[in-house]
């Protein structure tokens, strides 16, 4: 259940060395018996003597064919000592993953390495010439003849600059220790302007830098000059705050309260912060009872209408609470595409479909992708009947009051449809792809292009603030219930932002209530080791970053979770904020934090969530996780121990 941490992190030492020397001699040992056992199986041919019928090597008959031998062992020997050391490292190989038997291996003793910018990957290309005719070129890095890979932050790189080590995964998890710290930093130099490169397409240096951060951002290319007083002070008001955060100093244990199975494929999980939670699974919405362990089932379960599932090829995969949690919008992706045409709005007391809305604007039909409440407690609003809606190019607020004046009668009346009540269709390029909204009803918006925007709750028209993209797609956002803090996700990284500034007249204010200006602190980064990152699976992403939740006004998030493949990630949010954090120490660029907690299921998680700041026990600091998989359901306390 806990993370694979310790072993990855393990200094590469001189004793490791002489270790790892032995074995790789005992392995080269080995590879030479295999070689002796096998050698008939190899190119020497058997010749059949004439003298007496005896089976022996072919020996060669001339010098030629000494060196035709030679040539075909492909031994290199350096011309000069510096020629041998240029770009070059000790290059090492993590095995057994995570076991009582990993460890390092030196895969090299001494190896070179080169970045080559090539429209090709493939490792038996051998042609590294610049082709400026394609459009598709990208740095590779190569390392002896063990490793090329595109340069990406899917290789989750880590830099050790105390031990002049970098660590990365490129089909397995590999280190490379240089001999100086100026091999070291002319690496990781030369890499970080190859990933500026590939995730950008442009070159890396100042003007183009200044082009795609803009001037109010550039602290985010040039993360040593910006101004990170707003996490400092932030961080100072959060630790004056009576039980506001947990103490950083204390270690925190995760114990599984309840687990159940279930017979239906899980979608989706809706949290309730009243009396119950809800999964929806292919056919119909399990009831579960929230208590203070966890969530439990009451084994209740409302299955869906068959006119729901005529209407819709798959099942819902979102749920929606409104009304007091009293009612629940259920959303349904059509055919070959993740939007959808409409809504089915069900009474959770009576178990029933009471009306099918359709989107619609001056009409025409549209569709949406994605559908959120109007803020961070608004589900608990008995009176609410509205909601925000989300597509490509469209940010809006539906409106579910009928305009009539009367309840439409889904038996005899055509699909009501929802009003446009506030919103706004941008005419390209926005390409949004999910948002999320604040205690206050501020909205923040991802993009495709990894833009993070900040809406006020009052327009939709214009973000009263844009943050520029790292280069990734942002696939999903959340923000504190205050609005200081988003984190957003993306495939290999989670980033966090401070939304907080201070306007000419010298008060404090979000970027959710005016334009930021160029005083703009950093973000922070949330990333795996490579290691748990190789152990996640090459197929498996970041997904649905979120805070713990709260929905009151004083209190503060106090944790980050998210899932990739089978596991649980969970970062403390106090130390993320903490400048003076070990993680932060000797690092370059924007700030990484690697100190997490990992729940493994054994099977790919749908969802991970808090419940809701409610239901924290005395001693805990934070309210039980719940863990979605296809076929199960976990609830886990978080406690904390001196």
């Amino acid at each position: 259940m806990g993370a694979a941490q310790s072993h990855e992190d393990l200094e590469i030492c001189s004793s490791d060395e002489d270790e790892y020397e032995e074995y790789q001699e005992r392995r080269d040992a080995e590879e030479e018996e295999e070689g002796d056992k096998f050698q008939d199986s190899r190119d020497d041919t058997l010749d059949i003597s004439s003298s007496g019928g005896r089976l022996g090597p072919k020996s060669p008959s001339s010098l030629d064919d000494v060196e035709a031998k030679l040539r075909a062992l492909k031994l290199k020997y350096p011309s000069t000592q510096a020629e041998s050391t240029q770009n070059s490292a000790r290059l090492f190989r993590y095995i057994n993953g995570n076991t009582p038997k990993a460890k390092w291996v030196t895969a090299e003793k001494l190896t070179a390495y080169c970045f080559v910018k090539t429209s090709k990957v493939e490792e038996d290309d051998e042609d590294d010439d610049v082709n400026t005719d394609v459009e598709t070129e990208w740095w590779i890095l190569k390392v002896g003849s063990k490793i090329r890979e595109k340069v990406s932050d899917e290789m989750q790189l880590k830099a050790y600059k105390d031990q002049r080590r970098v660590d990365f995964v490129a089909k397995a998890v590999w280190a490379m220790k240089f001999a100086t710290n100026e091999d070291f930093s002319s690496f990781v130099s030369s890499y970080n302007n190859c990933l500026f490169e590939n995730n950008h397409g442009v070159e890396f240096n100042e003007a183009n830098k200044a082009k795609i951060y803009g001037k109010d951002f550039i602290g985010w290319a040039n993360p040593e000059a910006a101004d990170d007083s707003m996490w400092e002070d932030a961080d100072d008001i959060l630790l004056k705050t009576p039980g506001s955060a947990t103490p950083a100093r204390d270690t925190q244990d995760l114990t599984e309260a309840f687990e159940e199975a279930s017979s239906e494929g899980i979608h989706s999980l809706a949290l309730g912060a009243l009396d119950n939670s809800f999964l929806v699974g292919d056919s119909g919405i399990q009831v579960f009872k929230n208590m203070r362990q966890g969530i439990q089932g009451k084994g209740v379960c409302v299955n869906f209408e068959a006119g729901y599932g005529r209407a819709h090829s798959s099942a819902p995969k979102k749920a929606l609470l409104m009304r007091a949690e009293t009612n629940m919008l259920l959303m349904s992706p059509m055919s070959q595409t993740p939007h959808s045409r409409g809504i089915h709005q069900l009474d959770i007391e009576t178990g029933k479909i009471i009306t099918e809305w359709k989107f619609e604007k001056d009409g025409v039909d549209i569709s949406m992708s994605d559908i959120t409440n109007d803020g961070k407690g608004a589900q608990l609003d008995p009176s609410a009947s509205t909601f925000l809606g989300l597509d490509n190019n469209r940010l809006c607020r539906w409106d579910m009051r009928d305009r009539y004046g009367m309840v439409q009668d889904l038996a005899t009346a055509n699909t009501p449809v929802l009003n446009w009540a506030q919103g706004h269709q941008f005419s390209r390029g926005t390409n949004f792809q999910c948002f999320a909204t604040t205690g206050d009803g501020s909205i923040v918006v991802g993009s495709l292009d990894g833009k993070i925007r900040l809406y006020s709750s009052n327009t939709m028209r214009q973000a009263k603030t844009a943050f520029p993209g790292l280069g990734a797609p942002v696939t999903h956002v959340d923000a504190t219930f205050d609005g200081k803090w988003i984190v957003g996700t993306t495939d290999t990284y989670l980033i966090v932002i401070c939304t907080l500034f201070t306007d000419k007249s010298g008060k404090t204010k979000t970027g959710f209530e005016g334009r930021m200006g160029n005083k703009i602190a950093a973000p922070r980064l949330l990333k795996l080791r490579p290691l748990d990152a190789h152990l996640a699976g090459s197929n498996n992403k970041f997904r649905n970053a979120q805070f713990s939740w709260v929905t009151e006004d004083g209190k503060q998030e106090r944790h980050v979770v998210a899932t990739v493949g089978k596991f649980s990630v969970i970062w403390n949010f106090q130390q993320v904020k903490n400048g003076s954090h070990e993680c932060y120490h000797d690092q370059e660029g924007l700030k990484k934090c690697y100190c997490y907690k990992i729940v493994l299921r054994n099977e790919s998680i749908v969802d991970s969530r808090f419940m809701n700041d409610n239901f924290a026990i005395s001693g805990s600091p934070e309210a039980p996780l719940v863990i979605a998989t296809p076929m199960k359901v976990s609830s886990f306390s978080l406690s904390s121990k001196r």
